[in-house]
């Protein structure tokens, strides 16, 4: 029997990264976990797994990145230094850390014989605002934001880096995860920040009248997905990966309620001029090519959530 392939996750201490490590472990893999030192991690059952290794590092760092790739097969790329609402507030850093820091990954990669790299992109920002819905992977990319940018430029280096060096990729442009172990206090996630208002009793603000749609998936069918993808060949690189249906906002505070059996106390605000009214996946592709389709519900994804909130109420 052939030993298993050893991944590399980068960002493998965050909120999909400690999923997927676990999953992997799980499969047979050994995995080498990286991520910046002092990041506490959110799961820690992989930790006594003789198939884990941990690396700390920073992808920014290339001495960091040429050993974590060392003797690595496959690399998912889950790491991002800026967020979608904050990134246009400082472009250069966006660039600097993101696509200059890809760009030195994947030169160390080639060097060090990485077969593929599975890249989590962003399905709700490499589109800009939807000409049509459900979105599929051939609408125009036209991102109204530095983050957007960021992903889409990525997504194109890694497509340059396969022509040049033959170096196997597969995006997935994710839509909006959540999820057990998704921190409550962060300052996105609108199903997690959410839930724990609810949860303690806070008054949750919504921006506008509660009618933005968007396409929420949990982290179960996320990991689903990034599985998938590590046996993905083909023609096809970009997949959307989302539940292919959307819920407005009040919507999902509907549900919240319906879950917890909590008032939700709600103060809308005055809307935003760059939140998109509407935006949900067309994830036909991902099902035909992947194989892969989601199998948790939204309210039953919620009912997961909110019982390991209960259970965890110090980690929210």
């Amino acid at each position: 029997m052939s030993l298993p392939k050893r991944c590399l996750v980068l960002g493998g201490r965050g909120f999909i990264g400690t999923h997927l490590v676990d999953a992997l472990l799980a499969q047979g893999y050994v995995v080498r976990c990286f991520d910046r030192p002092h990041v506490a991690p959110l799961g820690d059952a992989h930790l006594s797994n003789p198939n884990f290794e941990l690396y700390e590092g920073d992808l920014v760092s290339e001495a960091d990145v040429t050993d974590a790739l060392m003797g690595c097969e496959v690399c998912f790329h889950l790491v991002s230094t800026t967020l979608p609402k904050s990134s246009n507030a400082d472009p250069v850093f966006d660039v600097e850390s993101n696509v200059l820091g890809t760009l030195r990954l994947l030169t160390h990669a080639v060097k060090s014989g990485l077969k593929k790299v599975i890249f989590v992109s962003s399905g709700g920002t490499v589109y800009g605002v939807p000409k049509q819905l459900p979105i599929p992977e051939s609408h125009a990319t036209d991102p109204v934001c530095s983050y957007g940018i960021s992903k889409l430029a990525i997504e194109k280096y890694l497509g340059l880096f396969k022509q040049l060096h033959g170096l196997d990729y597969t995006v997935l442009r994710l839509a909006n995860p959540y999820g057990e172990r998704q921190r409550t206090h962060a300052s996105q996630g609108a199903v997690a920040v959410f839930l724990g208002k609810v949860l303690r009793g806070e008054t949750v603000e919504i921006w506008g009248d509660g009618s933005v749609v968007r396409d929420y998936i949990h982290i179960a069918d996320v990991v689903d997905a990034l599985l998938a993808a590590l046996e993905q060949s083909g023609n096809e690189h970009v997949f959307n990966i989302g539940a292919g249906r959307g819920h407005s906002l009040n919507e999902l505070l509907d549900t919240i309620e319906n879950v917890t059996g909590r008032v939700a106390d709600r103060r809308y605000l005055p809307g935003r001029a760059f939140d998109v009214p509407e935006s949900v996946l067309n994830i036909a592709q991902a099902k035909q090519s992947l194989d892969w389709s989601p199998k948790v519900g939204f309210e039953q994804g919620l009912e997961r959530f909110a019982a390991w909130l209960l259970k965890h109420p110090d980690l929210d």
